[in-house]
């Protein structure tokens, strides 16, 4: 099988922050995204809130914001970074973008979430929210990105 190398210089690079909520029982938030239209129509999978940073942010602080705007969760500081991907991804505008993802574990002191601090796009796609145990994720036939999440979280210390 041949491969075909990414070129780099073509991809806009988007550094994100990814959030690893875990509630005071131990699971694990994940929104549910379901494209209906664009170029993403039909998708429909479970990912972990988060987004890109803005201009002159660290990973950390796009992380702090992120958990807030998404979450409505306000938390001031989080640890040091348990995962990073790098790959290419299609956005809902049907942008490829070389994704540069950092994420951050952050315990949350209750379940209550907010969805004041949403954009339009996510009111759009982000159609439900579940917080999940170890189990639930490994016996779920759903779509869940990243890939092996009680993996990272058992690697990160914070379940198993």
């Amino acid at each position: 099988m041949t491969t075909v190398p990414i070129d780099l210089t073509v991809l806009r690079p988007r550094p994100s922050a990814r959030l690893l909520v875990l509630d005071p029982d131990g699971r694990l938030l994940l929104f549910r995204f379901v494209h209906r239209t664009g170029p993403m129509a039909g998708q429909d999978f479970w990912a972990t809130p988060g987004g890109g940073l803005e201009a002159g942010e660290t990973f950390e602080q796009a992380a702090i914001r992120e958990l807030r705007e998404e979450t409505g969760i306000v938390g001031t500081e989080v640890g040091a970074s348990v995962l990073r991907r790098d790959f290419e991804l299609g956005l809902p505008d049907g942008e490829r973008v070389w994704a540069q993802e950092e994420f951050f574990v952050v315990r949350a002191t209750g379940d209550a979430l907010s969805r004041e601090g949403w954009t339009a796009l996510e009111r759009e796609v982000m159609a439900d929210h579940h917080w999940w145990t170890e189990d639930e994720l490994a016996t779920t036939s759903a779509t869940v990105w990243p890939q092996d999440l009680p993996g990272v979280l058992r690697r990160a210390g914070d379940w198993g």
